[in-house]
């Protein structure tokens, strides 16, 4: 990913919460997010990357980014441990079931593994019922691990998944 693909990779965020999360955190959260803010979030947290943070994007055969993922070191509050996190894996709604997503998770996987990390880890929605069955198609299980966040005062509960990286 390159500093440059921050305004698609936000158009690609903001529509898959629009499209993923939809009766699972307030409509009207969904329905006030904004591509252009979530651009100057993007350059932002690009520009600051904490190091072994990995963005990656999948273009269409025009160059246009249809998905974007980001990995790193698994975040413990403020500490980073050994394992690594899928922090974000977003494609955009037009091409989901097209493999963009396996694609970018595959490579993050990968590279996780090549970095020496032996477990991924992640977090999805408890209600985003096809996330997680596509985490699971990808060798991912729950951990028994659940957290809630909080949007416009409602409680949007997690799962952390996991992975074997290494044998």
């Amino acid at each position: 990913m390159l500093l440059a693909d921050c305004e698609q990779v936000a158009r690609i965020r903001v529509r898959g919460w629009q499209t993923a999360y939809r009766g699972l955190v307030p409509q009207s959260y969904l329905d006030a997010m904004d591509t252009a803010e979530e651009t100057g979030r993007r350059r932002a947290l690009f520009a600051r990357a904490p190091e072994g943070t990995v963005n990656l994007v999948a273009e269409d055969g025009d160059g246009r980014v249809v998905g974007w993922a980001v990995h790193g070191p698994y975040r413990e509050g403020e500490l980073r441990t050994a394992d690594a996190e899928l922090y974000a894996l977003y494609v955009d709604p037009g091409r989901a079931g097209a493999g963009v997503g396996r694609a970018l998770l595959g490579e993050a996987v990968r590279r996780c593994g090549e970095a020496g990390h032996t477990r991924m880890l992640l977090w999805v929605l408890r209600g985003n019922t096809r996330a997680r069955r596509f985490y699971e198609r990808s060798g991912f299980g729950p951990d028994g691990t659940e957290e809630s966040f909080e949007v416009e005062g409602v409680a949007v509960p997690e799962v952390r998944y996991a992975r074997h990286l290494i044998g």
